[in-house]
C-alpha cells in the first residue's frame, strides 16, 4: 500500500448520527447524504455505518451512485437528488431509486419507464423558495402535482425544498421555510397525503429546529464538518476523516538554498526539510503552496515552497529527530495538535466540504471501526 493514506472512521459516522438522533423529534427520519463517494469518505461503508447508526433514508448526486450501493446490497430507501435527463429513467425504476421531479417532461419519463417495466416509482417533488437551482416556484407546484397524479405508476413519496442560507441568513431561511409550508399546505388541502416532507441541510438541523419536519438531509454534519464555513464543529462532533503520509527524505539545506518550483522558498539559515508522498494529484491543494503545515513529531511544519503534483517538502524545527518512514498527518490530529478540513479550508479561500472531496482516489482509504 502507498505510503500516504486517508484513515476514515465509521464510528465517527456512527457517532455523529446518534448524536443528531437524539437531538431530533422522534417522528423525524434521517437522510445521509452519501454523495461524491460519501465526500470522499466511501460511499459504502459510510452508507452501512449511518444506517445501522439510525438513518433510513440515503441521499446521492448521481444515478451511478444509487446503483452502486445497490450493488453493495443496501435495500434502504435513496433518493437521487438531481434532475433527471429522460435517458436515465429506466435505471432509476429498475434500481428502485426515488427520483427528484421539478418537471412535468422528467415525471413522464419516469411513467413511461415504471410501465414499461411494470413496477412503480416513487418521486420526491422539487420546490424551488429561493435557492434558484432546481424546482418549480411555489405557484407551479400544484399543477405539477395533479400531473404527476394522472400518470399511471408513479407515487408520491416526498416533497421537498433547499435552504440557501440556513447557517447565515435566519431571516430568509425562515422566508423559504414559510414558502414550503404554504406549499405543502396547499396540497394537504388538495387532498393529497405526501408523507415525506423535507427542508433541512445540515446547517438548518444544527441551527433551525423547525426546518425538521418529517426528514432532515444530514451531509457534511454527518462527516463532522462544519457546514457553518470555515469554523470547526464543536468537540462534541467527531470529524471522520484524517489524511496521512510518511516521510520519505530528509536532508539539510544551507542558508540561501531553495526549495521546490519557481524557487519561491529560498532558506534563511541552515533548515531540516522533510520530503513527502503527496501532491495535488493527490488533493492536497497547490493552493497550500508556502501557506499549509502539516504535523509531524506532535508540531506543526509549515510547507516550504510549491506543492509538487506528487510531492511536497516542509521545513522542520532546528531540533527536530525526524527520519524517513515517520509519519506526517496533513487533516487530523497528532499529539497535542490538529488541522481540521476548515482550516486548509480558510487557507484556500473555500469549505471544508471542497477539501475532502478534492481527495483523489488515488489515495487509499482505510476503515477503522473506532471514533478519530
Amino acid at each position: 500500500m502507498r505510503p500516504t493514506w486517508v484513515e476514515v472512521s465509521t464510528g465517527s459516522i456512527a457517532s455523529n448520527i446518534e448524536r443528531l438522533r437524539a437531538a431530533l423529534p422522534s417522528k423525524t427520519q434521517i437522510m445521509a447524504v452519501v454523495k461524491a463517494d460519501g465526500y470522499g469518505h466511501g460511499a459504502v461503508p459510510v452508507a452501512v455505518a449511518a444506517l445501522e447508526a439510525g438513518a433510513s433514508f440515503l441521499g446521492v448526486a448521481l444515478v451511478e451512485e444509487g446503483i452502486a450501493l445497490r450493488r453493495a446490497g443496501i435495500v434502504a430507501p435513496i433518493l437521487f437528488m438531481e434532475a433527471l435527463f429522460p435517458w436515465q429513467a429506466p435505471d432509476l425504476v429498475r434500481y428502485g431509486l426515488s427520483a427528484t421531479v421539478a418537471s412535468y417532461e422528467s415525471a413522464d419519463a419516469l411513467s413511461e419507464s415504471a410501465a414499461l417495466l411494470g413496477r412503480k416509482a416513487k418521486v420526491h417533488i422539487k420546490v424551488d423558495t429561493g435557492m434558484g437551482r432546481l424546482g418549480l416556484p411555489p405557484e407551479a407546484i400544484s399543477g405539477l402535482a395533479r400531473h404527476i397524479s394522472k400518470l399511471p405508476r408513479l407515487e408520491i413519496e416526498g416533497i421537498f425544498t433547499h435552504l440557501a442560507c440556513a447557517e447565515s441568513d435566519p431571516s430568509m431561511t425562515l422566508r423559504q421555510l414559510e414558502l414550503f409550508r404554504d406549499v405543502t399546505g396547499g396540497l394537504a388541502m388538495e387532498g393529497y397525503d405526501i408523507r415525506i416532507k423535507h427542508a433541512a441541510n445540515s446547517a438548518a438541523a444544527l441551527c433551525v429546529p423547525e426546518a425538521a419536519m418529517d426528514m432532515v438531509r444530514i451531509g457534511g454534519a454527518m462527516y463532522g464538518i462544519s457546514p457553518m464555513g470555515t469554523t470547526p464543529l464543536d468537540q462534541g462532533w467527531r470529524p471522520a476523516l484524517s489524511f496521512r503520509t510518511r516521510v520519505s527524505y530528509v536532508k539539510l539545506v544551507q542558508a540561501g538554498a531553495t526549495v521546490s518550483y519557481g524557487a519561491t522558498y529560498v532558506a534563511r539559515e541552515p533548515q531540516l526539510i522533510a520530503t513527502l508522498p503527496v501532491g495535488y494529484a493527490d488533493g492536497y491543494s497547490r493552493l497550500l503552496s508556502g501557506r499549509g503545515a502539516v504535523l509531524i513529531g506532535g508540531a506543526r511544519c509549515p510547507v516550504a515552497g510549491r506543492v509538487c503534483m506528487d510531492q511536497i517538502m516542509v521545513a522542520l524545527p532546528p531540533d527536530a529527530e525526524v527520519e524517513a518512514g515517520d509519519e506526517a498527518v496533513l487533516i487530523g490530529a497528532q499529539g497535542d495538535e490538529v488541522i481540521y478540513a476548515e482550516d486548509i479550508a480558510r487557507i484556500m479561500g473555500t469549505i471544508g466540504y471542497e477539501v475532502v472531496c478534492a481527495i483523489s482516489k488515488r489515495v487509499p482509504r482505510v476503515y477503522v471501526s473506532s471514533p478519530a
